[in-house]
């Protein structure tokens, strides 16, 4: 060892074994960073969901995010309706935590420990359907700041109170699309309408949250709605009751100039353009893509390409796809529409 020579190729071995161990000990972190730990996976809604568990451990060995349906999973639990994956987790405190991907939309399993190596899952668990909703330990998306007084639905000439039927909904699942149908009355024929939801505040101030006919409804700002624990205290506010807080000019000189300005554009609303409900792709393998079209409305006018890019994605290799959307113009009834793969969509 007393040859420079010798020594040096020594050392250089050394350190390239060092070099090579670091850079082992570096990917294995990475694979590993999350804070969560996998317990189970869940696929498809809260009437009709199946075990997945082993099929994402498949898919973590495969990459560190992918995009996710039906196909992925290789069932479809409930035909017709839109999907989730739920994947529960324990915390690095100890505390339970879901994380909900719509279907058709891409998973990212970096913040989950063990991921890349599938070392997960292998705990017994049997958690419900809602359990660990916003980090709050299983609590059944009792996690929202906001206790719902009263729902109505209609417009500020017409509308009804339909607390008691969204009590049911809330029961059923976080998240639903809301219309007509969903109440089972048009308090205002010919007219778009809106629900609105009246809920106090931490601080005891009246809040108004407001969807527009056909727009989804997510009731995890609101406490006690997975069990439907809300609207039992006696409560008449008004139709605007709880607009303020959303709407700093409402009352004031300039709030009523620009209600004025909406009164002028009434016949703009006559033509609104509204999408209630898209699919696109063939057969059994179709993605929901509802929210695309919407995000894509311009001046009231829908006009684009149908293909796999503009869709967001190719639910259905190889096979010939078509777009079906229901929609409605100015709030009168619905109407449905096919534009094959290829050609363009244009509405109205």
């Amino acid at each position: 060892m007393n040859n420079p020579g010798i020594l040096q190729r020594f050392r250089f071995v050394i350190f390239a074994l060092l070099a090579v161990i670091t850079l082992a000990t570096a990917r294995s972190a990475n694979a590993d960073e999350g804070q969560f730990q996998i317990l189970r996976a869940r696929y498809g809604t809260a009437n009709h969901f199946v075990d997945v568990t082993a099929q994402l451990k498949e898919l973590a060995r495969q990459d560190v995010a992918f995009r996710m349906g039906n196909s992925t999973f290789g069932v479809d639990p409930d035909h017709g309706v839109v999907k989730t994956l739920r994947i529960y987790a324990r915390g690095p405190r100890g505390e339970i935590r879901m994380f909900e991907y719509v279907e058709g939309s891409t998973v990212d399993g970096s913040q989950f420990t063990g991921w890349g190596h599938a070392n997960w899952g292998n705990e017994e668990w049997n958690g419900g359907w809602d359990e660990g909703r916003g980090g709050n330990e299983g609590r059944g998306g009792d996690e929202g700041q906001y206790r719902i007084l009263a729902a109505r639905y209609g417009t500020g000439r017409r509308n009804v109170d339909v607390t008691a039927r969204l009590k049911e909904l809330a029961r059923q699942d976080r998240t639903f699309r809301m219309g007509n149908s969903t109440f089972g009355v048009d308090p205002d024929h010919g007219v778009v309408k809106t629900l609105r939801i009246y809920a106090r505040g931490p601080g005891g101030e009246t809040r108004m949250f407001e969807f527009v006919e056909g727009g989804v409804v997510d009731g995890s700002q609101f406490t006690g709605w997975g069990r439907g624990e809300f609207g039992n205290v006696e409560w008449h506010g008004g139709w605007d009751e709880g607009r303020r807080d959303r709407d700093p000019d409402y009352g004031n000189d300039r709030g009523r100039d620009r209600d004025n300005g909406r009164d002028h554009d009434r016949d703009r609303d006559s033509r609104r353009l509204t999408i209630i409900k898209a699919t696109y792709g063939e057969g059994r393998h179709r993605r929901d893509v509802t929210e695309i079209l919407r995000s894509l409305i311009r001046e009231g006018r829908l006009e684009l390409p149908v293909n796999n890019n503009s869709m967001g994605g190719d639910p259905a290799h190889g096979a010939h796809k078509t777009l079906w959307v229901s929609y409605s113009v100015g709030g009168r009834d619905s109407q449905e529409v096919r534009v094959d793969e290829g050609n363009r969509i244009i509405l109205p």
